[in-house]
């Protein structure tokens, strides 16, 4: 654990090397070499420069906190524009709060326009809301807008919002009703024709022509610990997150000391408690999880899967369908997190933690008549192996076992298992009787070999 922080320096590093190299080449990258002439077609102010900023995911404190600064520093700076590039699919945030962001946006200085791409993004639910604040609207080929539902304030632009309260629209069809004001395949294309952004035509080599901003852009976004905070504001995230977390932290529960296990589970845990946290969940559902774990956790400590793992999956399920209040999880993140919460507790958990021996002697009684295999010699002490799983075992001295016979399981002894052969079990002293004694049956005589101290039939 002392190596992580190096660790995460090391990666730090790299990634800082990587984006200097990206931003290198791209600084070189400059089609200037293909160009044969320029012209001047719409002149803005030579000193200014238009804000492009990334808004992705559900609209959550850490976003509309980093829309609200993204407005502020535009206006201080003195923009020619602000751009919300768009690929988000609702409001996490109180309404209030959603409202606040709203009126921030109408009374800007600065114009603020909404780009609803690249391609394949969606700007829908309360967020798209955000076209009614806006100056100009464009969106990219095979983007979606809509599900707005009802303005959560007065002076939103109701003609945009209306045609799509309840239902989404394409790009096309946006166009077609007037929601878009610009003709935007890419954000490229959206920019240069914003109003005030001085631009210049550029003739290539083929002989095509193409429009480029001479005005400045500057492009922003979340900051590395605030998009992590974001990430796992995400359903999805969140959710992984919290299985994860429990599943390792129930691990380290019946294992000794503190290991990378219960490390990494906590953190998993923080995690998600701040994404459960800012997103709409059922708080009851959580009992349903907390009752789930208490369940594996009975079978985990007997070391075999019974009805107590069963009851744990059922709970499991119904919370992984219940915990968000009207959002839902793709198939797919529900088929990996249950799929392996039912592999992890039928078979992987009870079978490392019965390998390692540390699971607690409680709630064993059901091994006693158990048979097994002797995986190395008992005599008297060894290791048996029951039901897959390898144990420490002793056993009478007048009976040692050999390696791979069969034993049964008579007695628990903290930790360690007393076994005896299947066959040829020996008697204790303890349980011969006087008249067991005076039978003097010459046929059932028992002789001991001093040298192995075994019993003997003379015949």
């Amino acid at each position: 654990m002392r190596r992580l922080p190096s660790f995460a320096a090391v990666t730090a590093v790299v990634a800082l090397m990587l984006g200097v190299i990206g931003f290198v080449v791209s600084a070189m990258s400059s089609p200037v070499s293909a160009e044969t002439s320029t012209t001047i077609i719409n002149e803005g102010g030579p000193d200014g420069f238009v804000a492009v900023v990334k808004v992705s995911g559900l609209l959550d404190p850490v976003m509309v906190d980093f829309i609200r600064t993204s407005i502020e520093e535009a206006n201080d700076e003195g923009a020619v524009a602000l751009i919300l590039q768009t690929d988000s699919n609702g409001v996490v945030v109180e309404e209030s709060v959603f409202a606040s962001l709203l009126n921030e946006m109408l009374a800007s200085s600065i114009p603020i326009d909404v780009w609803v791409g690249p391609s394949g993004s969606d700007l829908t639910g309360q967020s798209a809301q955000l076209i009614g604040a806006a100056n100009q609207v464009g969106m990219a080929p095979g983007s979606r807008l809509g599900n707005a539902g009802q303005p959560v304030i007065d002076g939103l632009d109701t003609k945009r919002l209306s045609p799509i309260a309840d239902k989404t629209v394409s790009a096309q069809e946006a166009a077609d009703l007037g929601i878009t004001t610009v003709e935007a395949p890419t954000i490229g294309d959206f920019l240069v024709n914003l109003p005030g952004v001085a631009t210049r035509e550029v003739t290539a080599e083929n002989g095509e022509t193409r429009r480029e901003p001479i005005t400045q852009v500057r492009f922003g976004q979340l900051s590395l610990v605030s998009n992590l905070m974001h990430t796992v504001a995400s359903p999805a995230v969140a959710y992984l997150l919290i299985t994860v977390g429990l599943a390792l932290l129930l691990f380290e529960l019946f294992t000794a000391g503190v290991g990378v296990a219960g490390v990494v589970g906590a953190g998993a845990f923080i995690l998600a408690g701040y994404g459960m946290w800012v997103l709409p969940t059922n708080w009851w559902a959580f009992v349903l999880l907390a009752v789930s774990m208490f369940a594996f956790a009975v079978d985990v400590q007997t070391g075999v899967p019974r009805v107590w793992t069963g009851i744990g999956i059922v709970l499991f399920v119904v919370f992984s369908f219940t915990v968000f209040d009207g959002m839902s999880l793709s198939w797919i993140t529900l088929l990996v997190a249950i799929l392996g919460i039912v592999l992890t507790f039928l078979a992987g958990m009870p079978s490392m933690v019965r390998t390692r021996f540390s699971t607690p002697t409680i709630g064993r009684e059901w091994m006693i008549g158990e048979m097994g295999r002797a995986v190395t010699g008992i005599n008297p002490d060894g290791v048996v192996q029951i039901r897959e799983a390898l144990w420490r075992a002793s056993t009478n001295r007048s009976t040692p076992i050999e390696e791979l016979d069969r034993v049964r399981v008579v007695s628990i002894d903290g930790l360690v298992l007393e076994v005896e052969p299947e066959v040829g079990a020996a008697k204790d002293y303890r349980d011969r009787s006087p008249r067991s004694d005076a039978k003097g049956d010459k046929g059932s005589a028992e002789v001991t070999d001093p040298e192995s101290g075994s019993v003997q039939d003379p015949d």
